[in-house]
C-alpha cells in the first residue's frame, strides 16, 4: 500500500512538471511581427525551458510555476515551427508571423459568415487563405476573478469548409489587410452579442463608476447568481409550460393540411399584430402550386418574425428559429409540396411587446426556376394569451464578466491593435458612454502594456436602424453616435461610419464587407501610417453663423466633398434660439457646407443625420465615404 501511494505521489508531481501552454500558443498560430513577442505558459518550480523558433534559441527558468521568453523580431511569413521542451517536449507546427487583431464588441463585430452567406455567395465558394488565420475566444462569463487562460480554442485557417464559422467583419477586415500588405493576418474574435461596454471593463477601470462596481460586489459573494439565474429559469419554463400545456392550436391540431380554419381571422402580412398579444398566435395560408413543382424540395425564407416560430408546410415541421434576429431560412423536403392547394402554418411565440412578420423582409418559396410569393392575406387565430414574459437577466453581461474571461487571458499575446463594434446595447445611457468607451479603450491599452501609439484602436459608428422619421429627432442613437465620435480625440482611433449601409429592419444589417473595407481603410491610415489614404468621411469641426445662414467646417474632406447620387444636400436640420429645428436646405461651397433656412431667420444651430435612421444624409467626400453624424448646439434632450 506504501508502494502505491509513492506511485500516486510522483506521478501527480511528474504531471504537474510537464511544461503547459496557454490555448492562443498553439498550431496555427499567428505571431506579432517587428514586435517582441511573449511565449509564456507553466511547469514545475525552477524547470529549464527552451523554445526554439526561426533557428534560434531561448532559455528560462520557471518562477513560481510560470515562465515567459521574447521572440525578438520574427521574421514575417510562414509557416514556421516552435519546439518547446523541459521535462516533456511539445512541437507547434503552421505558426506565421504577420498582424494579429483583436476582434470584439457585441453581435454584429460576433455575427458568422453562415448568417451573411446569401449576400455573399462566391466568397464562400471560393474562400483559402492560409495566410487568415482565426481563433474565437469561449463565450464565456467571470464575475468573481480574472483568468489567466481560456477554455477552450483554437487557429482556424479560412478554407471552404471554415469559412462559415468565421466572424464576417474580422474575415472581411483581414482580407482587405492581407491583399493590401501580403502578409499574413491573425484574427482573436472575443466578442459577444449583446453586451454593454462595461462588460469589457476591469474593476479598476470602472472605479469611477458607482453603479457598476455596486453591481459587482452585489453578485460576487459566492451562490448568488446561481440562485438568481434559477429563478429566473424557473420563471421562463413555467411560462411556456403554460403556453404550451393550453395552446389550442397544439390540442386541436392547427398545423394539419386540412385543418378547417374558416373561422380564424384574416390579416394582410408581413406586418406586426395591431395591438400586443402575448403567448402563441397561429398564421396560416393556402397556396396553389403548378404540377411541375409537386414533390420537388425547395428553400422557405419567413423573413424575420418576432419572437419565436415553428413552421408547417401542408401539416409537416420545417424548420424553427427560438429568437427574433435570425433570418428564417428554411428547407421543405421533396415529397411535401403537392400539385394544387398547399398550406403553410407558422405557430408564433410572442414573449412580450407586438408580435408578426416584419416588414421589407423575404417571405416566399424559393425553387432554382421560380419563386411562390407568401406575401398578402394570411389567416390567424391567437392559441394562448397570457401576461408578457419578463426578459431573461444576463448575467454574462454585467459588468468586468467578460474581461475577466475572455480580455484578461489574451493580455500576453502580443497584437498590432483591435476592432470594435458595439454600442447598441448602451443606447439608453448616451452621454454615460462618452466616459466608458474611452476608459474602455485606455484601459485595455495600459493593460496589454502597449503605448497608444502601439496599438490603435479601430471602431464603429452605430449603422441606421429603426423606422425613418418625417420630422428632425433627437434619439439616443443619434447621441451614442456623438459619443462614439468625441472618442476620436484618443490618440491612434479611427471610427467607420455607418449610417448608410443598415437596414431600418434589422439591427444586425447583411453588408459587412463595406463596413469591414471602411474600417480597413481607417486602419491603413491610422495604424500603418499611410498618409496619403484618407481614413474616414467628413468629420464636423467647426462652424460660423453669417446673416442666416450657417456655415460648417470639416475634416478629413480628402478630394473634396460630395453628393452622394447627385440630389440636392439632405439630412441637415436648422433652429433659432428656440431650439425647434427643421429641414433645412444647404449647398457646397468648396470645402465647406452652407446650411439655411426661410423659416430661421437668425439660426443658432444646425444638425445633421441626426436620427435612429439617417436614411436621406447624402454629404460624402469624394472618397465615398460618408460624413458622420454631427450637432453643432450642446443642448440637452428634451425628447
Amino acid at each position: 500500500m506504501r508502494f502505491f501511494y509513492i506511485f500516486i505521489f510522483l506521478f501527480a508531481n511528474t504531471l504537474f512538471a510537464q511544461v503547459r501552454l496557454p490555448k492562443l500558443v498553439s498550431d496555427g498560430m499567428v505571431l506579432q511581427r517587428n514586435s517582441n513577442v511573449r511565449i509564456w505558459g507553466w511547469a514545475s518550480e525552477e524547470e529549464q525551458i527552451n523554445v526554439n523558433f526561426q533557428q534560434k534559441s531561448y532559455r528560462t527558468i520557471a518562477e513560481k510555476g510560470k515562465w515567459e521568453i521574447l521572440l525578438e523580431n520574427a521574421s514575417v511569413g510562414g509557416p514556421y515551427t516552435m519546439e518547446i521542451s523541459g521535462k516533456n517536449s511539445i512541437k507547434l507546427d503552421s505558426i506565421y508571423v504577420g498582424d494579429v487583431w483583436l476582434c470584439s464588441g457585441q453581435s454584429n463585430m460576433e455575427l458568422p459568415m453562415s448568417r451573411v452567406a446569401p449576400k455573399y455567395p462566391e466568397e464562400i465558394k471560393t474562400a483559402d487563405n492560409a495566410e487568415i488565420r482565426y481563433f474565437q475566444v469561449p463565450k464565456e462569463y467571470n464575475l468573481n476573478e480574472q483568468l489567466d487562460d481560456l477554455s477552450g480554442g483554437n487557429w482556424v485557417s479560412v478554407n471552404q469548409n471554415t469559412i462559415k464559422n468565421f466572424a464576417a467583419i474580422p474575415y472581411f477586415f483581414a482580407k482587405n489587410l492581407n491583399k493590401e500588405y501580403q502578409i499574413p493576418i491573425g484574427l482573436i474574435d472575443a466578442s459577444l452579442g449583446g453586451s454593454p461596454v462595461e462588460a469589457w471593463m476591469s474593476e479598476k477601470a470602472l472605479k469611477n463608476f458607482p453603479d457598476a462596481i455596486a453591481e459587482v460586489k452585489r453578485l460576487k459573494p459566492e451562490g448568488v447568481i446561481d440562485s438568481l439565474e434559477g429563478l429566473d429559469q424557473d420563471r421562463i419554463r413555467n411560462w411556456y409550460t403554460t403556453i404550451t400545456t393550453e395552446d389550442l392550436g397544439i390540442k386541436s391540431n392547427w398545423k394539419s393540411s386540412d385543418f378547417d380554419d374558416s373561422d380564424w381571422k384574416e390579416i394582410e402580412l408581413p406586418g406586426l399584430l395591431k395591438k400586443p398579444v402575448n403567448g402563441v398566435i397561429w398564421f396560416r395560408k393556402e397556396f396553389d402550386l403548378p404540377a411541375e413543382f409537386s414533390a420537388k424540395p425547395a428553400g422557405l425564407l419567413m423573413g424575420r418574425l418576432v419572437d419565436a416560430d415553428s413552421v408547417f408546410v401542408n401539416g409537416i415541421f420545417v424548420g424553427n428559429t427560438t429568437y427574433q434576429y435570425p433570418p428564417r431560412r428554411y428547407h421543405i423536403p421533396e415529397n411535401i409540396l403537392r400539385e394544387g392547394e398547399n398550406s403553410i402554418t407558422v405557430k408564433l411565440i410572442s414573449e412580450r411587446g407586438v408580435g408578426g412578420f416584419v416588414k421589407d423582409k423575404p417571405y416566399q418559396i424559393n425553387f432554382s426556376e421560380k419563386s411562390i410569393d407568401l406575401t398578402g392575406t394570411w389567416k390567424y387565430k391567437v392559441g394562448k394569451a397570457t401576461e408578457a414574459l419578463q426578459p431573461q437577466t444576463f448575467y454574462r453581461w454585467k459588468p468586468t464578466g467578460l474581461y475577466n474571461a475572455m480580455i484578461h487571458p489574451l493580455l500576453n499575446y502580443s497584437i498590432k491593435g483591435a476592432i470594435w463594434y458595439q454600442g447598441e446595447s448602451n443606447t439608453s445611457e448616451p452621454e454615460k458612454y462618452s466616459e466608458l468607451f474611452p476608459k474602455m479603450i485606455e484601459s485595455w491599452r495600459e493593460n496589454w502594456h502597449q503605448q497608444a501609439s502601439n496599438f490603435p484602436f479601430l471602431f464603429v459608428q452605430l449603422a441606421n436602424f429603426m423606422e425613418s422619421k418625417e420630422n428632425p429627432t433627437d434619439t439616443n442613437w443619434a447621441r451614442l453616435r456623438e459619443s462614439q465620435k468625441e472618442t476620436l480625440n484618443l490618440p491612434k482611433t479611427g471610427m467607420a461610419v455607418a449610417i448608410d449601409i443598415g437596414e431600418w429592419n434589422d439591427i444586425h444589417p447583411l453588408d459587412k464587407k463595406t463596413v469591414s473595407d471602411r474600417l480597413a481603410t481607417s486602419a491603413k491610415n491610422v495604424a500603418y501610417g499611410d498618409a496619403s489614404v484618407v481614413p474616414s468621411g467628413p468629420i464636423y469641426n467647426s462652424s460660423e453663423i453669417k446673416n442666416d445662414s450657417i456655415i460648417l467646417h470639416f475634416d478629413y474632406v480628402g478630394s473634396g466633398l460630395k453628393i452622394k447620387n447627385n440630389e440636392d444636400l439632405k439630412g441637415f436640420a436648422i433652429a433659432g434660439s428656440d431650439k425647434q429645428f427643421v429641414w433645412a436646405k444647404a449647398k457646397i461651397d468648396g470645402d465647406k457646407v452652407v446650411v439655411y433656412s426661410p423659416d430661421v431667420k437668425h439660426p443658432v444651430a444646425v444638425r445633421y443625420a441626426w436620427a435612429d435612421n439617417p436614411e436621406h444624409a447624402n454629404l460624402y467626400n469624394k472618397e465615398d465615404l460618408p460624413a458622420s453624424p454631427f450637432r453643432t448646439d450642446k443642448w440637452k434632450q428634451t425628447q
